[in-house]
Parts: C-alpha cells; structure tokens; sequence
C-alpha cells in the first residue's frame, strides 16, 4: 500500500503503471501524474480509468433532487479533456481511449432492459458521454536512443563471408 502523490519506486523504473480510478481518489490528481511520469521509463505506458463527469451518471451530482450515484464528488473527477491536457505538459502522447456504459444508472433489471439499446448506439451517437473512459498514454522522451536489453548480444559485424557464382563462357 502507497500513497499516489509520493510512489516508492525508483525513477524511470517502470514499464507499465495502471491507475484504476485513482485520480478520483486524491484531491490532488495532478501531482499523481507527475509521479506517474516520473517513474515510468522512456516509452513506457499509462493506463488510466475513470468517471467521466459530462456523462448521465457524473450529472446526477449536479441535478436538483437527485441522489448522487457515484461515490466520489464532482469536484474530484477529472474529465478527459482535462486529461489531455495535463499530458501535454507532462510529455505524454495518447495512445488510445474508449467510453463505456452508456445506460442510465437504473437498479432494476426491467429498466436496464429497457435502456439496453443505449449501449449499441453510444459509441456512434454521444461518444463522450459515457459513464467510464479508460486511456493509454505513452511517456515520450526527446533524443532517447533506444538500447536494447543486455543479455541480448549482437551479432559480430567482422568480415563477411560471400559467395560468388561466376557463369561458365
């Protein structure tokens, strides 16, 4: 058990760091980032879960008379464009993203049912308005050469042995 604002790891030690719902946990999200982008090697990946605040489940918050469904304040949820955002300044490219489940908050199987053609149509018709989004994002590094592993050994690039095929006359 850590604390996201200070992880115990090395510097770039890392090759992959999964923050599932992290950053909605902690008041202070972007100094997670931080050492997010601190531990990871050059190259090395991001993948980060969270409750998108634009959607039907992130408004309920805001609507009068309604009880919040999720557990974690407004304030404390970080959009995706936000997200975008703090990866430019902390040099990361996103690599790849998608929202899911669609569906209003119901807790009842009839109205789950109901709702159900929501799923097969929020991609195509309100794609930011899903309930979760899941990104990958690479750390990238200006004038990195890539080194491969050591015990990997390359192979001599002494004299070369040819053959030479000469046609008879």
């Amino acid at each position: 058990v850590a604390d996201p604002e200070n992880m115990p790891f090395e510097s770039q030690s890392i090759d992959l760091l999964v923050l599932p719902h992290v950053l909605e946990c902690s008041g202070n999200s972007h100094q997670i980032l931080r050492e997010a982008e601190r531990v990871l090697v050059p190259e090395g990946h991001l993948v980060i879960s969270g409750f998108n605040p634009w959607s039907l489940w992130g408004a309920s918050d805001r609507i009068p008379g309604l009880d919040p469904i999720l557990p974690i304040p407004t304030d404390y949820q970080v959009s995706l464009a936000r997200l975008k955002d703090w990866f430019k300044l902390l040099s990361f490219e996103m690599d790849r993203g998608r929202f899911g489940c669609y569906v209003p908050p119901c807790s009842t199987d009839t109205w789950l049912r109901r709702w159900a053609f929501m799923e097969s149509a929020g991609d195509r018709w309100w794609p930011v308005c899903g309930a979760v989004y899941v990104v990958s994002a690479v750390k990238r590094v200006a004038g990195i050469k890539l080194v491969g592993p050591a015990w990997k050994k390359q192979k001599a690039q002494g004299a070369r042995r040819r053959a030479v095929v000469t046609g008879r006359q």
